[in-house]
């Protein structure tokens, strides 16, 4: 996606320099104006479960975020946009536990897994998608260091994956990246000692790490930032502790330079960065903890300067801490995507043929909870957005000009959540209530006063369609059956009808039903699909609904569509670029877009008004099933 937040070199007509100046200091939407950073765990002297939070940009002291889900040491880092982990730790025995938080959002860590080894003292990186971590020590006979590189996908929850070795076995060593390539710096080997070697891994595949170069000496546990293609590696113990700050150009393999200095000597430090920014926070003295933190600007090498102390002194820090805005993520897209904004910070177009903003959420595999959004009339891969209050799959979406609402779904069990974000601010859902009964595998649409969700599973298939006023939190209520029991049913609309297209009936069936969605009541029969068909995505403009994909006996292709104020059987659209179900559809009236399905991660578009076969957009940020979309400008809003 081009640069869309306001500067002085694309400031015209509405973009004027007051507010450039507001979205750039007071609001956030400028690049990393808002990031923050954060550690946690560590010695003070005993091990906690301490979580300190910073604005990056500014300056001052740390205040408390939350806890940990068990106290520890040493415990490697990655981060997203909206995600931070903390890999296994000391506690003070060894864990392979692995913790997530939202970073917007202060509060206590969750479960998220588990490492492949249970260690400490090795360290992470990460770039939007996946987080790596690499080295430590842990049990074993007299206990011994490790080679070993895991990783994860930072959206999901789950175990760690086996992702290769180090060129050695070493711990205290320090994780960076770029927004395509992991370092590891230094370390201790046992019996070799202090290391100078920098390993280098590409994040987005597999396989052992290879020599990149060398430190400016060996040492281990210092405090790692990684900024716009520069890492850096300060602080430490060289035989003694030390300041000295390092500095890599992770594009190229070569060694590392000078950069300065810290403004106190120490080891055990956690670093975290934005592309502009660096902070080291914390770590051991000689004797005793730290609670200085300094930060150095990362355009022009120079000694670091006071920027504030933790709420705690403490050391034994993961050596990479954590940052929505390091050197591994996209510029621009933090705390807010500034493409939902204008420059004063109100809300783009919305409704009907204007609104234009698209999102996706859920899916399976790994009850996925990412929320993500795409700009409809362009094409480009979709970004991150925010995350649902609980993950799960088969779940289904409603909206009006403003907010977006997702109901029931499925993930260890079947659920009655519903969750909304409002369109104008980009973060995660909040609760809205709860669907009439737990259920999943259903259909959905809206127009800009109500949604409505028909059939389903409960584990029971059911004919319940239910309804919630879109303007106002709380339960769903009754709104009368489906024509029959149903599952796997999907469904668009026009600003008065909602349309029910296919689905399941003990077997796959052909049948179209409406409603009238400003009333209660059951469905009328509209006519026929061109085949058997369940689990196709749907989008619509005010006149004409098109449903794309689905299970016909395989994986579908076609697309297929029907003008709303009328009665009749489909019409053949054209083709989707890849044969699949389980997929999710939306439009800005004009535009329709298709995404997932098959487990792929590929987004479609069509031109509602015309026919023909479907053209490429881009791609997911994560290749599910089931990610159900809705939009702020789609054929049921006036």
């Amino acid at each position: 996606m081009g640069k869309s937040y306001p500067d002085k070199t694309n400031a015209t007509g509405v973009w004027k320099l007051s507010d450039i100046t507001k979205n750039k200091i007071s609001d956030g939407t400028y690049p990393n104006a808002s990031a923050r950073g954060m550690t946690g765990g560590g010695s003070a002297p005993g091990t906690n479960t301490v979580i300190d939070f910073i604005q990056i940009m500014s300056t001052g002291n740390a205040a408390d975020f939350g806890d940990l889900s068990l106290e520890g040491n040493m415990s490697g880092t990655a981060s997203n946009h909206t995600r931070g982990v903390f890999g296994s730790r000391g506690v003070p025995a060894y864990s392979n536990v692995i913790d997530y938080i939202h970073i917007a959002t202060q509060g206590n860590a969750a479960d998220f897994g588990d490492s492949t080894v249970a260690n400490y003292g090795g360290s992470g990186l990460s770039n939007s998608t996946r987080g790596v971590f690499g080295g430590g020590y842990g049990p074993g006979s007299g206990n011994v260091d490790t080679n070993v590189i895991d990783f994860i996908t930072i959206a999901t929850t789950g175990n760690a994956a086996d992702f290769g070795n180090l060129t050695a076995e070493k711990f205290y060593l320090g994780g960076m990246q770029n927004k395509t390539r992991g370092l590891f710096g230094g370390g201790y080997n046992i019996p070799a000692g202090d290391l100078n070697v920098i390993d280098v891994i590409e994040i987005a595949t597999t396989g052992n790490a290879s020599d990149f170069g060398d430190l400016t000496s060996a040492k281990r546990a210092g405090a790692t930032m990684s900024g716009n293609n520069k890492c850096i590696f300060a602080g430490g113990f060289i035989d003694a502790l030390t300041k000295d700050i390092d500095t890599i150009n992770p594009n190229s393999l070569g060694n590392a330079v000078d950069f300065g200095e810290l403004t106190v000597a120490r080891k055990y430090a956690a670093g975290c960065s934005t592309y502009h920014r660096g902070v080291a926070m914390g770590g051991l003295l000689a004797p005793g903890n730290s609670n200085v933190m300094d930060f150095i600007t990362m355009e022009s090498a120079g000694n670091a300067t006071d920027f504030g102390d933790l709420t705690v002194a403490r050391g034994h820090l993961g050596f990479n801490g954590i940052s929505d805005a390091h050197g591994g993520l996209d510029i621009g897209f933090n705390p807010r995507s500034p493409e939902l904004y204008s420059p004063t910070g109100k809300v783009l177009s919305q409704g009907g043929g204007r609104g234009d903003i698209g999102l996706f959420a859920g899916g399976d595999p790994g009850n996925d909870d990412t929320i993500q959004h795409v700009t409809i009339s362009t094409t480009g891969n979709a970004i991150d957005f925010g995350n649902l209050t609980v993950g799960r799959f088969e779940t289904d979406a409603v909206s009006n000009g403003t907010r977006a609402i997702w109901g029931g779904g499925k993930n260890d069990s079947i659920v009655d959540i519903i969750d909304y974000v409002e369109f104008r601010s980009k973060g995660n859902a909040a609760d809205f209530g709860n669907l009439t009964a737990a259920r999943h595998k259903f259909g959905a649409c809206s127009t800009s006063t109500r949604g409505v969700w028909g059939g389903g599973q409960t584990p029971t298939t059911v004919n319940t369609i239910d309804y919630v006023t879109i303007a106002s939190v709380g339960n769903a209520s009754d709104f009368g059956d489906l024509a029959a029991v149903n599952v796997g049913v999907c469904s668009t609309q026009s600003t008065t009808r909602g349309v029910f297209f296919g689905g399941n009936d003990s077997s796959r069936i052909n049948v179209i039903q409406y409603i009238t969605i400003a009333n209660t009541g059951n469905t009328t029969d509209f006519g026929d699909l061109l085949a058997t068909n369940q689990n196709q995505a749907a989008c619509s403009s005010s006149v004409r609904g098109v449903a794309g994909g689905g299970y016909t006996g395989s994986g579908s292709n076609v697309i297929q569509y029907i003008t709303i104020a009328s009665t009749g059987n489909a019409t053949d659209f054209g083709d989707l670029t890849v044969a699949r179900d389980s997929l999710g559809g939306t439009s800005n009236s004009t535009r329709g877009i298709f995404g997932g399905g098959g487990e792929a991660n590929q987004i479609d578009f069509i031109t509602i008004a015309s026919t023909g076969n479907a053209t490429d957009y881009g791609d997911l940020v994560n290749a599910v099933n089931t990610p159900k979309a809705t939009s702020n400008g789609h054929g049921g809003l006036s």
